[in-house]
């Protein structure tokens, strides 16, 4: 009984009682990894079910589970009147596997090694990894639209009905370009309020904006290509274009907008620019129509693709919204793209291509590779939700709403901050730019902010070049008045203390 008892599997388990794992999974997993590991060899006798039990501190019940799962595994075997053994028809390759949680050796890491292409993609930041918040709605986090004011009651009322009469051939494969009344949707809605010439063919729905840029750069990119980046701009689109291999040009932004003359200095061949014409992301001015036609004749010239993302042209404040690049677009050099996620809701995860006729096919087979189809559910409850005018109401109501919120925080900082951070009113967008007083670092302020739960990006974060900015983004259109102002007090806390530690640093010995 004492040599059974000392078997070396009892040396091997580790079973914890609180974890939400149930005991027979994890002895059976435990069991498991010592066998796949060396630790139990071939033809090695079991210890009995009753020994298990009393040894671990658990019922013989547990066990029995345990053991009969892995032998539906295969990797013991019961012989009766004699035991049970771990099976020996295990090929020798599972039998030497190495420990999970031990360091790969040198040669090993080689054979990992990333592609050039997904290095790119692994190291590409849409963010600093100290101003990440994961799922958590933190002030004053840009581009987050004020999801307690989402029509759910009507969204919910859409999605059931639309359940309880679902046809059975939506189940299956459906046209990688969307929903075909959703995109006769989308094309009346960008018509009307953007001014993009378009029809219904041409608009081909993706998961979001950012599958819109990977799809784009990856059809009319190849490697080493030049293209225009806004700078500072959208770190994601950033991402996505350096993935394809492209040389990304950072070409500067002034108060309108995209420095055509800089660009044709810096590369006037580039193949791609991206842009964001109507709210420039993240300093928000709007390229001016001079600008806006000297990009047009630059890509009409050379040649090159121009990449407009739309992102948040729908909230502006004074006068109507800005008719968009590409409806002053005679040759077909411009691909639109345009995303619900700053309108309803991050998770829906949408947004559309509004691409030139003639490359219309190629997109859809490319679209079609990368991951089959838009959801068609959530397809069918947006066409119900813009055809029955509740997509319209719900963006004048969210205009008001997010002019009244960029109100407040105005008036908060002025009233917590003076001195310390300047921001003024915009006639667009969903974030302000507050400017620094000399002497803050932005970086600094930042940091100390974000350990107090509060996310305000420096400027410097969105640009490739060495900026020397004092500038800090604030989202404003997901927070209510009280969050607003709770948060400017604790940004201005922060401001305080982070001033006090400075000086005590200066003055130290």
């Amino acid at each position: 009984m004492i040599k059974e008892a000392l078997h070396p599997l009892f040396f091997a388990l580790a079973l914890d009682p609180s974890s939400p794992i149930p005991l027979y999974r994890q002895l059976a997993d435990a069991i498991r990894q010592t066998i796949l590991s060396g630790k139990l060899a071939a033809g090695t006798k079991l210890p009995s079910t009753r020994l298990c039990a009393r040894n671990l501190g658990i019922s013989r019940f547990t066990v029995l589970t345990a053991f009969e799962q892995l032998l539906a595994e295969g990797y013991i075997y019961g012989q009766e009147g004699s035991g049970t053994y771990v099976t020996d028809v295990l090929p020798d390759s599972l039998l030497e596997l190495p420990d999970k949680t031990a360091p790969l050796a040198p040669a090993e890491e080689q054979k990992r090694k990333l592609s050039r292409r997904g290095a790119v993609l692994a190291n590409s930041m849409v963010m600093p990894q100290f101003l990440e918040s994961g799922g958590a709605v933190s002030a004053f986090r840009p581009g987050l639209p004020a999801l307690d004011q989402f029509p759910y009651t009507i969204w919910r009322r859409l999605l059931t009905k639309r359940w309880n009469r679902f046809p059975a051939e939506l189940l299956g494969y459906s046209d990688p370009a969307g929903f075909l009344p959703l995109r006769e949707q989308i094309a009346t809605y960008v018509r009307a309020a953007r001014g993009v010439q378009c029809v219904a063919e041409q608009v081909i729905v993706v998961a979001g904006s950012q599958q819109a840029i990977e799809l784009a750069a990856r059809l009319l990119l190849d490697p080493g290509d030049a293209i225009w980046m806004e700078d500072p701009g959208y770190p994601g689109a950033r991402g996505a274009l350096l993935g394809a291999a492209a040389q990304v040009i950072a070409v500067p932004v002034d108060e309108q907008g995209l420095d055509i003359a800089q660009g044709i200095h810096l590369g006037k061949h580039a193949s791609l620019a991206y842009v964001t014409p109507s709210h420039q992301f993240p300093l928000g001015v709007t390229t001016s129509l001079p600008r806006r036609l000297a990009l047009l004749s630059w890509a009409n010239q050379v040649g090159a693709w121009i990449l407009e993302d739309d992102y948040e042209s729908e909230y502006r404040y004074t006068g109507r919204p800005l008719p968009s690049l590409q409806g002053l677009d005679a040759t077909g050099r411009v691909i639109y793209i345009g995303t619900l996620s700053k309108v309803l809701f991050p998770g829906l995860r949408l947004g559309y291509l509004i691409v030139p006729s003639d490359l219309v096919e190629a997109f859809v087979a490319a679209r079609k590779l990368m991951d089959r189809q838009p959801p068609i559910i959530d397809q069918l409850v947006l066409t119900d939700f813009m055809s029955q005018g509740h997509f319209s109401r719900h963006l004048r109501r969210m205009r008001t709403l997010y002019e009244e919120r960029q109100t407040l925080l105005i008036e908060a900082v002025r009233r917590e901050l003076a001195g310390l951070l300047a921001v003024a009113p915009s006639e667009a967008g969903m974030h302000l730019v507050g400017n620094l007083a000399e002497g803050l670092n932005e970086t600094q302020i930042s940091r100390a902010a974000a350990q107090q739960g509060i996310i305000v990006p420096p400027l410097s974060a969105y640009s490739q070049r060495a900026l020397n900015s004092r500038a800090l983004l604030l989202g404003y259109t997901a927070f209510n008045a009280q969050q607003i102002n709770l948060a400017v007090q604790s940004l201005a806390r922060t401001f305080k203390k982070t001033m006090q530690d400075d000086m005590s640093a200066s003055t130290a010995p």
